[in-house]
This record gives structure tokens, sequence and C-alpha cells, in this order.
């Protein structure tokens, strides 16, 4: 048991229910220690950070929000500002955001928007301060949003997520570029040499970044890029794309900007009897939960929304309760190895 002073806290929780001084006094820390737990702060040790919630497991402690609102002045409302939301990437984004908002006590207005323009984005920012949200969340998949968001005088601090930002508007973003490096690294260890890249849109800033890590990898290692065909994410896009790479055998190896395009190239290449890895070899981007079930298992870069999610969650919390800016967030991608690369054929 945590409990110091158990009697009184006993005794006080026969009266009323506990409050964060009651968790304090039981964790053996400070009242502003289990609020950065409570809000996720990641500036908490992790055996601190388990005293803190084994104390209010133990307490049955729970936030009253209302009296929170009426104390702090605060919503405890985030506003979380979408688009693509068709994409895996993007909906997995805003739904990382959506739970670290939540754990962090906070509710989530969200406002999804199936055209990005000034307008739209003017109007929904509109609608979250009318709503009285105590700071926005703002998904970045094209530069264009990135720009409009620049000339916006909010009232709430924002947060752009998808986007490193610059001195004027802070961000959290997947490191896409070296998300591409580790992929292509990964092939060009097993022997490869002609590396193809089949890309997502080139208004995307991920898929740009993709492409950069792809030539960043290939020029490293003395190889001039030469096989980018540009997509549209598509499952589709990737089977069509698919046969013509199985017709002409260009590349040995092809790095395909995300999981459903690689879908479609594989069930091309299976068609045209272009066998994986054995004759080529793919490596897909996202890690979606189905990469593990194709056939065969896809080789693929993982992003983590869960921490992407928290870490933008954090930054705007910081500029809540501090008033700072900031450091811009990075967060680190992963290559998960599985069946559909092998050194190349001699």
């Amino acid at each position: 048991m945590l409990y110091r002073d158990r009697v009184s806290t006993e005794q006080s929780a026969s009266t009323r229910p506990p409050v964060m001084e009651d968790v304090a006094r039981v964790a053996g820390v400070s009242h502003q220690t289990v609020s950065r737990v409570l809000n996720n702060h990641p500036n908490v040790s992790s055996k601190t950070r388990e005293r803190v919630e084994q104390a209010i497991t133990e307490l049955g402690y729970r936030r009253n929000t209302a009296a929170r609102s009426l104390v702090t002045r605060r919503s405890q409302t985030v506003g979380v500002l979408g688009s693509e939301m068709a994409q895996y990437g993007p909906s997995h984004t805003l739904l990382g955001v959506q739970q670290a908002a939540r754990e962090a006590g906070y509710f989530v207005s969200i406002a999804a928007l199936r055209e990005v323009t000034p307008e739209t984005i003017k109007d929904a920012m509109a609608h979250f301060m009318d709503q009285g949200v105590d700071g926005v969340v703002v998904t970045v998949p094209h530069p264009g949003t990135f720009e409009v968001l620049k000339d916006i005088t909010a009232q709430v601090p924002l947060v752009a997520v998808g986007s490193i930002g610059d001195e004027h508007l802070n961000g959290a973003t997947v490191d896409q570029r070296q998300g591409a490096r580790l992929a292509v690294e990964h092939l060009l260890e097993l022997g490869h040499q002609r590396i193809g890249h089949l890309s997502g849109p080139a208004d995307w800033i991920d898929a740009a970044a993709r492409i950069e890590g792809w030539r960043d990898a290939l020029a490293e290692a003395g190889i001039e890029p030469e096989t980018l065909i540009e997509g549209d994410w598509s499952a589709e896009c990737g089977y069509r794309e698919g046969l013509k790479i199985a017709a002409d055998r260009s590349v040995t190896a092809l790095f395909v900007a995300n999981d459903q395009m690689a879908l479609g190239v594989l069930r091309a290449l299976n068609e045209l009897g272009v066998r994986v890895p054995e004759d080529i070899s793919v490596v897909g981007f996202d890690d979606q939960p189905e990469a593990a079930y194709f056939i065969p298992p896809l080789t693929t870069v993982a992003q983590d929304f869960e921490e992407l999610g928290q870490r933008c969650i954090g930054l705007l919390l910081d500029r809540l309760e501090s008033g700072s800016t900031g450091v811009p967030v990075t967060v680190a991608p992963r290559l998960v190895v599985r069946s559909t690369t092998a050194p190349v054929a001699n």
C-alpha cells in the first residue's frame, strides 16, 4: 500500500470524494506532479507515474471537470481540425490526438474538412472559437494548409500535427524522410541497386519527404535515382503501376509510399507471375494492421500515431500552462521486416 497518512486519508474519503491533494499525499509527490501525470506530461519518470497512478486507483480519484473549468476558466475542450480522413495516415493521426487529449482530461471537438481551402479552414476555426475551445490541433497533410494557418490570428494556442511548424506555429510529426531512408537502406543492405519508388501525390508533405529520403539513401550509396512513379495512395493505383513494373522488370526492389498501394502492387506482381521477394522485393509504409496478413506479409515502415498524439497534446498543454511554444517534436519511425524483402537474385 502507498498510504503514508492512511488514517487521515480514509477519514477524508469518508466525508468527501478524494481530491488531487489526497492523491499527492498518498503517492508522496507534489500536487503539481499529480497534475503532470493526469495531463500525460512527458517530463515525469515512469516510477513516479506508476506511484501516482496506483494512488489514483486506490483512492478512486476522478477529476471534477466542472469544478476545474470554473477555477481555470477553461472549457477542457480541444478542437481538432482534420482533412483527408479517408487516408490511413491522417485518420490515425487524428485518432492518436483524440486519445491523448482524452487521457489528459480534455473533451475533443472534431471538424473534418471535405475540401481544404482558406475559407473552410477559417470557418472551422470560427466554429471552434464559438465553442470556447482551449486550443486547436490541426492535421497538416498539404503545404497549403500550413500556409493558411500562418495567416490566422487565433485567440487560443494552435499546434500543427504533420509538420514541425515554424517560429509562428509549433508542430509535431513523424520523421517521414528518415522512414524512407530506413526502407531504402534495408534494400541496399540486401544488395539491391535498382530500387524504384512509387510515391504519394506530389502535393502531400509526407509524400515529398519520403521521396527525399529515397533519394538521400540512394545518393549516399552512389546510385542515381531513376524509377520514380507518382501514385495516389490507393490500392487501385498500386495495382495499375504494379502491372507496368512487372512487365518492364526495370527494378529489383520497390519502395512504396504506403501499404495500400503496396497491396495493389503485390496483387499485380502475383497475377503476372513475378515472385515476391524472389524476383522483386517490396517495402511499404505505415504498418497498418492488415500489413502482417498480406500475401506475403509486408515489410514496411511503422509510424507510432499514439506517441505522435501524446507529444502533440504535450505541446498544446505546455502552451496552455506556461505560454511556452516548446520545441518542435519529431517522432522516430521504425522498420518492420517481414516476408516481402530478400537478397537480390544473382
